[in-house]
């Protein structure tokens, strides 16, 4: 007996030590290959990127995975706990791997025959996540034991709560609670209730099947249930599980305005970001980007645009055919369409599909919203609008009482009665549903022609407004920024600021008269004219720029040479095929739009240019400077030279091809542009604190039709836009430099650099300079002859 005693013992002991070995073996077998900890230590989820106007509003959001980096002291202390009581309560005891978890899991799968739960802590969820595969198997959970363990030894237990709070996927595509709480509940995570808090608690098991976007009731039972372990932890008071469980849930996402607000300039801002850190950083970083965008700005210039390319096409009778939506897509449009109320303010352009037509108008969706079109608004189309027809319409009125019932079309008036017949029933209105807001829109046109307007600050070179075309959901080609198109006589200041360098003045007297070039080469005759086709004989450059007159613009080209010009071009930062020939003076070379706002900087400010801005500075998710957009100036023209250039631009607005400007009674210079056969037009118009460039033309060139010039086409959306924002800004004037000699030219007060004046024009006495300095659109006296230096 002693002996088989012995025997058993040593049995026993054999076992131990086979099982400890055994052991130690299997754990240094699954630690050979275990990976690193630096993805968890330093963690840097995909988070993502926000991008804000400077009014600091969210503009709109960059990401691959939607998911917003929180701390835990900027939760509510019960939203963690809920979390714990749902997936690990004793979070706060165990170090990585809770064994009794496992058991209690081991039988409750033994008893319903399959595996229906885990016994994994939040710890070794962090490793499953971010370091493991999610591969089913005892090798796995093996490693994800020790990594847990070993982790729990790296980081304190609320960094890892933290971690997964962060990094826990909730459904509808939103990662980590504060991306949830804005996805469900359309508020910031210290925002939730305990009853809000509980339901996103219960995603993480199975965030599709628990969703209460697909399905609330087993939505609401998992809720129930984390409530009521919240409450067996003694983390809830009983009176607040009753309430949480009583508590209504509203779910509503918090409004996006991505792509809905500002579209083409958040486009330019996101190619910008891409080309200086790379996708991954701008779609991953967590990067916040501070833009120049003024809300104002940029609403008023879209509405500027839309109205002007609509005016252009109605001039020349275009009428188009409405698009119709097969009905399989009105739900998809519908998804797409919506936009936030707070955004349908009047002048607003939405897209909308016609859901029923009466006598008196049409009832229209957009989104989730309802409006109605009077029938006087649709006058214009092609055809007669029916039921499923897309249509642009814009905000005329907003609902007085949101959730009103009221009727949203009267009846048309009852025919009068003929002899012998009975008087006809009017058709009934098209009623509103109960509890719906009815919109008020009218109806517009979807024009074939395009056209793009930026706005900056000429002081900063913050880019305050960009527009890029009519509709960003239609073509995202942006015609400000990616576009090419010759600018005609809004090139004509270029060649004016190289004369006033080389010997020539606003009162130097050149002919306006018939004019032919034969090329040496291939003598091939180039003869030009005026766009009115007559000639004005000899006129001072003042009078030939305001009158944009061409055969004195290609003269003084000729005369300063056409070299001096392209470099002049180049060097105020225009990219463009320039070569030394006499039509580039006429603008006969494709230039962009932006490219033009950076050249006129250089007249808006002391001859200086500086670079358009879009982004101001980025910064990482938790602050820290990641790149500061500082101004790029460059000194082209003498401050001198850009008074002149001033002075004489002014002359296109008081008597010129832009007076309809004067309307703002201010101080504004400017240059209109038409290319031949009115393919293009053009104006561009400044003051010290605001420069605006605008062109319009169909995307494949071709004729907009007699008559469409750069005053006619596009200067009304320049002056509707300013007319928005104009009376934000102080009246100011152009500041004149010293070396500035002031005199008259046609009658007309005019600058002169100091030294160039003698002779050439009338010398303004002490009362005339104080008058042109209180009024400078008042012409003065006639003065003396001019020198006429004819060429």
């Amino acid at each position: 007996m002693k002996k088989l005693l012995i025997l058993l013992a040593i049995l026993v002991f054999v076992g131990l030590v086979s099982g400890l070995a055994g052991g130690i073996g299997l754990y240094y077998w699954a630690s050979s290959d275990l990976p690193s900890f630096r993805k968890i230590t330093d963690y840097r989820p995909p988070l993502v990127t926000t991008i804000y106007t400077r009014g600091n509003k969210v503009l709109g959001y960059l990401y691959s995975e939607k998911r917003f980096l929180v701390t835990l002291s900027e939760m509510p202390d019960f939203l963690p706990k809920a979390f714990l009581a749902a997936e690990d309560s004793t979070f706060y005891q165990h170090e990585g791997v809770d064994f009794s978890a496992i058991v209690r899991a081991m039988i409750k799968n033994l008893q319903q025959g399959s595996r229906k739960q885990g016994g994994s802590t939040i710890t070794q969820q962090i490793i499953k996540r971010l370091l493991l595969s999610s591969e089913k198997s005892y090798t796995r959970k093996i490693k994800e034991a020790i990594l847990a363990y070993r982790l729990e030894k790296y980081l304190t237990k609320d960094e890892i709560l933290t971690i997964y709070l962060n990094q826990i996927y909730l459904g509808s595509r939103a990662y980590g609670v504060e991306a949830a709480a804005r996805t469900y509940f359309g508020v910031h995570v210290g925002d939730l209730t305990i009853a809000q808090a509980a339901l996103l608690a219960g995603l993480p098991q199975a965030p599709s099947r628990y969703s209460p976007f697909r399905d609330f009731e087993s939505a609401k039972s998992r809720q129930k249930y984390v409530l009521g372990r919240m409450l067996a932890q003694n983390w809830i008071t009983q009176a607040q599980h009753d309430a949480a469980v009583a508590e209504p849930l509203v779910f509503k996402s918090m409004p996006d305005p991505s792509w809905e607000v500002a579209p083409f300039y958040l486009e330019e801002v996101r190619r910008e970001l891409i080309d200086r850190f790379g996708e991954d950083q701008v779609y991953n970083g967590g990067l916040h980007v501070h833009t120049a965008v003024d809300l104002k700005h940029q609403e008023a210039a879209e509405r500027a645009l839309r109205e002007g390319l609509v005016a252009s096409e109605k001039r020349r009778g275009f009428k188009p055919t409405l698009e119709k939506l097969e009905k399989d897509k009105y739900e998809d449009f519908y998804e797409r369409s919506n936009v936030p109320e707070s955004l349908l303010t009047p002048g607003r352009w939405v897209k909308a599909l016609v859901q029923e037509v009466g006598p008196s108008g049409a009832v229209i969706r957009f989104g989730d919203k309802y409006g109605l079109i009077p029938a006087e608004d649709m006058s214009w189309a092609k055809g007669k609008v029916e039921v499923g027809d897309l249509v642009w319409a814009s905000v005329t009125a907003v609902p007085d009482k949101p959730g009103a019932e009221k009727p949203v079309a009267a009846p048309a008036a009852a025919p009068a009665a003929k002899k012998g017949k009975p008087a006809e029933t009017p058709a009934p209105a098209v009623p509103a549903k109960p509890g719906r807001p009815m919109w008020r829109l009218a109806m517009q046109l979807e024009p074939r022609i395009e056209g793009a307007i930026v706005s900056m600050d000429p002081r900063t070179g913050e880019v305050l407004a960009c527009v890029g075309g009519f509709s960003f959901e239609k073509s995202q080609f942006n015609r400000a920024t990616q576009s090419f198109r010759q600018p005609g006589s809004s090139f004509k200041p270029i060649v004016y600021s190289v004369a006033m360098d080389n010997g020539m003045t606003p009162a130097t007297v050149v002919m306006d008269g018939p004019f032919t070039y034969v090329d040496p080469w291939s003598h091939v005759a180039w003869t030009p004219g005026n766009y009115e086709g007559d000639y004005g004989g000899p006129m001072t450059i003042r009078s030939a720029l305001a009158k944009s007159k061409n055969l004195v613009t290609v003269r003084v080209a000729q005369q300063v040479g056409m070299k001096k010009i392209v470099d002049r071009a180049h060097e105020l930062g225009l990219r463009g095929d320039f070569g030394p020939f006499l039509p580039v003076s006429l603008g006969a070379v494709a230039v962009n739009l932006l490219d033009m706002v950076r050249a006129y900087s250089a007249f808006a400010r002391d001859g200086s240019t500086i670079n358009p801005r879009f982004v101001l500075d980025v910064k990482s998710p938790w602050g820290e400077e990641v790149w500061s957009n500082k101004p790029e100036v460059k000194q082209v023209l003498t401050p001198q030279t850009a008074y002149v250039m001033d002075c004489l631009l002014k002359e296109v607005v008081r008597a010129g091809t832009a007076t309809a400007v004067k309307v703002l009674g201010r101080p504004i210079a400017g240059k209109t542009g038409t290319t031949n056969d009115f393919q293009d037009a053009w104006f561009m118009g400044f003051t010290p604190y605001l420069l605006t460039g605008c062109y319009i033309g169909f995307d494949q060139p071709k004729s907009m039709g007699k008559g469409e010039t750069g005053g006619r086409a596009t200067l009304p959306i320049w002056l509707s836009y300013r007319k928005a924002v104009e009376e934000d800004y102080p009246v100011e004037d152009f500041s004149r430099p010293p070396g500035i000699f002031m005199g008259t030219v046609d009658g007309v007060p005019m600058a002169f650099k100091e030294g160039t004046e003698k002779g050439s024009m009338a010398i303004m006495d002490e009362e005339q300079e104080k008058a042109f300095l209180n009024d400078p659109n008042a012409p003065l006296g006639k003065g003396e002859d001019l020198l006429k230096q004819m060429f």
